[in-house]
C-alpha cells in the first residue's frame, strides 16, 4: 500500500509482488462503518511476466468492478449483509479516520495482508456545533488548522433528505484551508419536520456567519433541492456569496416536499412562487454538476437551461454521461445507485462506475474552482 495513509480523497496504490508469472490472485478490500456494518469487494487479477500485480496498471479478470482503476476496490464494496446504500464511517468530528483492510490470496500460500489509514483531516482541524438558540442557525462549523493559510468559506447544504449534510466534505475542504459550515435546514431538532416553509433568509444568516471566519469571501454549495435554495440565496444577496457550486441542480423552483402544495421556500414571510429560478442579479461564478441518467430528475436539462439563462462563462456545467443523481460529492467511497429515500425506495440512476468517475473527476474540479475563489 502507498502510502499507508493519505486523506480519505486521495488515492494509493495496490501492488501485490512474489507471485509466479500468469499465476491469479485474488484482492480484496473491507471496511467497517458506524453501526459495525462490514462492506466488502473482490476482483482477481493475473500477475505479470514479473510475478507482480499492480493494482493502478492492471484491470481484473472478474470481480466487484471492471477496468483499470486504481481505487476500484474501495469504491466498489458492497454491505455484506446487502441492506445499506451508504458506506456511512464514523462521523468525522467523532473519529478523524477509518480503515480499509486489503488481503491477497493466491495459491497455497497464507494470505498477503495490508491496512491503509483514509483520514478525514491534515492537521488540528476543530469542529463546532451550532445551535438555533446560540448561534441563529443548525449545523457544525468546521475551520482549518491554525497556520494553513485561509481559503473562502463554505457554505454546504444537502437536499431532500434533510439534516445536517456534508460533513465528510467538510474536514477534507478545511484541511486545505477552507472555513466550512455544514448546514442544517430541516429534518434536525429545533427546524421544521420537512422541506417546507423554510425561510431563505436563514441561509442569509448562515452565510454572514461564516463570513466572519473566512473574511467575507463565501462559496455556497448546494445538493439537489439545496441547489433552489443556492441560486435563489445568490440571486436575493448577491454581496454575500462569491461563487455557487450545484450538485444535480435544478434551475426551477419546485413545491416542499413530501408533495403537498404547499411551498418549500419563504421569502419576507410569504411563500417564494415556483416556476424557473431568477437568475440576473447572480454576480458569482457557477459551476453545475450532473449526471446524465439522473432518475431523480433531468439534472442534466436543468443545469444546460441553468446555464443558457446565465449567459455562459465565467459559468460552467460539468456533465458526466454514466452518473445519475449520486454524481457528488467525496470520491471513493461505495455508494449504491438505489437508495431508501422519506417517501420510499428511490432510484437515483446511472452506473456506480459512472458515480465513482463523476465524483473522482468532479470533486478534483470543485476543489480547482473554490481555490480560486
Amino acid at each position: 500500500m502507498t502510502p499507508a495513509a493519505a486523506l480519505a480523497d486521495e488515492p494509493v496504490r495496490v501492488r501485490v509482488g512474489g507471485l509466479a508469472a500468469g499465476e491469479r490472485v485474488v484482492v480484496s478490500a473491507e471496511a467497517e462503518e458506524y453501526s459495525g456494518r462490514s462492506w466488502r469487494s473482490e476482483a482477481i487479477f493475473v500477475a505479470d511476466a514479473n510475478g507482480t500485480v499492480d493494482v493502478s496498471r492492471d484491470a481484473p479478470v472478474e470481480g466487484s468492478y471492471s477496468g483499470v482503476d486504481p481505487m476500484g476496490l474501495f469504491w466498489s464494496m458492497d454491505p455484506l449483509d446487502g441492506d445499506a446504500s451508504y458506506f456511512q464511517p464514523v462521523w468525522p468530528h467523532v473519529r478523524g479516520e477509518f480503515t480499509v483492510r486489503l488481503s491477497a490470496t493466491g495459491g497455497e500460500r497464507e494470505p498477503a495482508t495490508a491496512t491503509v489509514r483514509r483520514d478525514w483531516t491534515a492537521g488540528a482541524v476543530s469542529f463546532t456545533e451550532l445551535t438555533t438558540k446560540t448561534d441563529g442557525v443548525r449545523g457544525m462549523l468546521v475551520l482549518p488548522p491554525p497556520g494553513v493559510p485561509r481559503r473562502a468559506g463554505v457554505l454546504r447544504f444537502g437536499g431532500s433528505e434533510g439534516g445536517v449534510d456534508g460533513l465528510y466534505d467538510a474536514p477534507l475542504l478545511a484541511s486545505r484551508g477552507h472555513p466550512v459550515l455544514c448546514l442544517g435546514y430541516f429534518g434536525v431538532a429545533g427546524l421544521p419536520d420537512s422541506l417546507h416553509d423554510i425561510p431563505l433568509e436563514y441561509f442569509a444568516t448562515a452565510a454572514g456567519l461564516l463570513a466572519r471566519h473566512a473574511g467575507d469571501e463565501v462559496a455556497v454549495v448546494g445538493y439537489s433541492r439545496g441547489t433552489e435554495a443556492a441560486l435563489l440565496l445568490a440571486q436575493l444577496r448577491p454581496e454575500l456569496v462569491r461563487a455557487v457550486v450545484v450538485y444535480a441542480p435544478s434551475n426551477v423552483v419546485h413545491s416542499g416536499y413530501p408533495y403537498t402544495g404547499a411551498a418549500a421556500w419563504t421569502m419576507a414571510g410569504r411563500p417564494f412562487p415556483t416556476g424557473p429560478i431568477p437568475v440576473d442579479r447572480i454576480d458569482a461564478p457557477v459551476l453545475a454538476i450532473a449526471g446524465a441518467d439522473d432518475q431523480l430528475w433531468d439534472a442534466a436539462t436543468h443545469s444546460a437551461e441553468l446555464m443558457l439563462a446565465l449567459g455562459g462563462p465565467p459559468h460552467r456545467a460539468l456533465f458526466y454521461p454514466d452518473a445519475g443523481h449520486g454524481v457528488g460529492t467525496v470520491p471513493y467511497l461505495p455508494s449504491k445507485t438505489v437508495h431508501q429515500g422519506r417517501t420510499g425506495v428511490q432510484t437515483h440512476g446511472g452506473t456506480r462506475a459512472g458515480d465513482a468517475a463523476a465524483r473522482q473527476d468532479g470533486w478534483s474540479q470543485v476543489r480547482a474552482f473554490l481555490a480560486a475563489v
